[in-house]
């Protein structure tokens, strides 16, 4: 009996690691290989710190289009955060799912925001939803709903919703959609004040008041001409904030974010 149980332990050894390796596999290749086709519009390309969309797509909704307060231009796809009437303009594209955008944010969100809150520019924000192609299931497009939702309240909600999604304790691995589920959205949004059990930033979220919005923005996003996530332009142009140049971590530093900022401004 002893042998047969030493034998049966290191077989459940060797199977438990052997779906760990599989696992692990299947990780590595959704970061790295490139799909293409009707559908699937995206990779992450973990190494170059940027995830990668390939192909347009975004998904339906049957739902009537309602434009969030708070936002402006075609279809209320113009989200604009700080004074609207700064000269520059600080456009920034993400995808809800992004784990580099995540990575972005927490290094990086602080010190653009305090830009745009001391007037030297304003930020424009585009968002993508091409990870739930890649990855399955609805959690980019729900979470930017959600977004939407937030803005209907007030820049201001809008802006910290923003903040606490890509937060380190909320944001969930790219490969689960866990912001497809409304009660963890809502463990979220009660980080923020505005937000806090509010009923009908909740009523909005639950009946996907802005799902139609949401695919307009995701649409926006696909006619960009944009290939990646977290992707940025300044005044126009590209201003990387994300690659294989900012090691190790593939994210722009807190110090070179504001020396080029600066040097843009001519502040410095």
């Amino acid at each position: 009996m002893s042998k047969k149980n030493n034998w049966e332990n290191k077989s459940s050894a060797r199977e438990r690691l052997k779906a760990e390796r599989a696992r692990e596999a299947k990780r590595a290749k959704v970061r790295r290989q490139v799909f293409a086709g009707v559908g699937v519009v995206a990779v992450l390309a973990i190494a170059a710190g940027v995830a990668v969309a390939v192909s347009s797509s975004g998904g339906g909704t049957s739902k009537p289009f309602v434009q969030p307060a708070n936002t402006s231009g075609a279809n209320g796809t113009t989200v604009i955060y700080g004074n609207a009437s700064a000269k520059h303009t600080l456009h920034l594209y993400e995808d809800p799912r992004c784990p580099i955008c995540s990575e972005f944010e927490q290094q990086d969100g602080q010190t653009y925001l305090k830009g745009a809150d001391a007037g030297q520019y304003k930020i424009q924000y585009t968002f993508g939803t091409f990870l739930d192609n890649n990855d399955g299931g609805t959690g980019s497009m729900h979470a930017l709903s959600a977004l939407g939702a937030a803005l209907n309240v007030s820049p201001q909600a809008f802006i910290q919703f923003h903040t606490a999604l890509y937060s380190k304790a909320n944001h969930p691995d790219e490969t689960t959609d866990k912001f497809s589920d409304n009660s963890y959205l809502f463990k979220i949004s009660n980080e923020v004040p505005a937000l806090k059990n509010n009923a009908t930033f909740q009523k909005n979220v639950k009946d996907g008041t802005y799902d139609a919005w949401a695919k307009k923005m995701s649409d926006s996003f696909n006619s960009s001409g944009v290939q990646g996530t977290p992707s940025a332009k300044l005044d126009g142009k590209d201003f990387t904030v994300a690659g294989n140049s900012f090691a190790p971590t593939g994210i722009i530093p807190v110090s070179q974010l504001t020396q080029q900022l600066d040097k843009a401004f001519g502040t410095k």
